[in-house]
């Protein structure tokens, strides 16, 4: 008997704040390990070791406040959901003007894949949806060009959180990356055999090994994610597209690498490492708000009621 995978999103909604609060002692331990056990004390030692000091603790400060607003971005950004009431417009001038919807008669016959300009009708919210959306049974929604529900953030990424999202994984990268360089040479202790010279505490030792064996992981792994969806922008798809896209010959909305960064990212430079944006990019770019996408078969964008 196969298992049915959707009885567990009950349990995924209750992790809540039990994740955020995992993320929150996984950054204060590592700030432990960097601040208070090594290079806050180096501070006092003078020279060219607070020199160093100095220089890593600011840019380990600066990285953990970008890491942190991006990830408090996407955790309480709304992924963007389907307005209530929203109905695709119809080609009216194509038809006789007198077909009925599709779905309004048999919703249960409406629904296509996320590719498709046509109809499509969510029979768990009982509400047509725009292309590109998708129902998350742990938000119990659909939401707007939906590329996964993540448990480290306790929300889905969306159209409207995903920009906050990849900042989050490429900041997180960076910290996790310093942070294991940083450890490196105390870490390194471990491995000296009646070194006399040691003066490090075995509990300091402790919390910086801990602490860099977390980080080298957190940041390989991340180092994947990031990977995977600066692939994903290129090519102007989601994680789900992509599953989905081995029965697509030509992907409708790969619009060049350029126009499919900006899509995500914004035209504006001085926002694109920031979980903001402009809003000359809200009003100009209406994918961004999840409801209008171009096409390469169209010159004007999906217009929504």
């Amino acid at each position: 008997m196969a298992w049915n995978v959707f009885k567990f999103c009950t349990a995924l909604r209750a992790l809540g704040s039990i994740m955020i609060l995992v993320v929150i002692g996984i950054i204060g331990f590592t700030y432990y390990a960097v601040v208070v056990d090594n290079y806050g004390p180096s501070l006092l030692l003078g020279g060219f070791d607070s020199f160093v000091a100095l220089l890593v603790l600011a840019l380990f400060h600066f990285l953990l406040i970008m890491l942190l607003w991006s990830y408090f971005s996407v955790v309480v950004t709304d992924p963007g959901g389907v307005p209530p009431g929203w109905r695709p417009e119809l080609d009216i001038e194509k038809s006789d003007g007198n077909q009925p919807l599709i779905g309004e008669a048999n919703p249960s016959l409406s629904v296509g894949d996320s590719s498709s300009h046509g109809v499509r009708y969510c029979r768990k919210c009982n509400q047509y949806k725009p292309p590109r959306s998708h129902h998350c049974s742990v938000c119990g929604r659909c939401i707007l060009k939906m590329d996964h529900h993540c448990v480290w953030v306790v929300n889905c990424v969306g159209a409207v959180n995903y920009k906050s999202f990849l900042l989050f994984l490429f900041y997180t990268f960076l910290e996790t990356t310093v942070v294991a360089i940083s450890l490196l040479p105390v870490f390194l202790v471990f491995f000296r055999d009646g070194d006399d010279d040691i003066t490090v505490s075995p509990g300091s030792l402790a919390a910086t090994f801990v602490a860099f064996v977390l980080n080298i992981a957190f940041a390989l792994s991340v180092l994947g994610f990031l990977i995977m969806h600066i692939m994903l922008v290129a090519r102007n798809t989601t994680t789900i597209e992509a599953y989905e896209k081995h029965i697509i010959p030509n992907w409708p909305y790969d619009l060049g690498r350029k126009a499919n960064f900006e899509q995500v990212f914004g035209r504006d430079k001085m926002y694109w490492f920031v979980p903001l944006y402009t809003e000359d990019d809200m009003k100009k770019l209406p994918a961004i708000r999840g409801l209008d996408f171009t096409s390469r078969s169209e010159s004007e964008p999906l217009q929504s009621v």
